[in-house]
């Protein structure tokens, strides 16, 4: 496993862009599929975005297709969400994700693919 730390949360307008961080403890952060989860209140953890070992593959939730995009830096051990033209509904509790043991896949949208978690940053979008 590996220790995981979101930062960049924060109260943003609607229409407004956030960036997330994520720092990974470990070099085994290379050797694996990261991704980004969020959960609003009263609602169950959803799958946002997932990222391949080399970052040349990626795939989004329908929510947030088109407006997010994830990426990583393998050398800062360090990924990242960038989220632009962000609406009420992605207020959220947003948490990164490490499957750090072997997978023949890459595009991984379930909780139970991931075997790391951070804490999460809270994103507030104000109406």
């Amino acid at each position: 496993q590996v220790q995981l730390v979101e930062s960049g949360g924060g109260l943003v307008q609607a229409g407004g862009s956030l960036r997330l961080s994520c720092a990974a403890s470990e070099r085994t952060f290379r050797s694996s599929i990261m991704g980004w989860f969020r959960q609003a209140p009263g609602k169950e953890r959803e799958f946002v975005a997932v990222i391949s070992w080399s970052g040349d593959m990626t795939y989004y939730g329908d929510s947030v297709k088109g407006r997010f995009t994830i990426s990583r830096d393998n050398a800062k051990n360090t990924l990242y969400l960038q989220m632009n033209s962000l609406k009420p509904e992605d207020t959220a509790d947003y948490y990164c994700a490490a499957r750090t043991g072997f997978s023949s896949k890459w595009m991984l949208y379930r909780r139970t693919d991931y075997d790391s978690w951070g804490q999460g940053t809270q994103v507030t979008v104000s109406s």
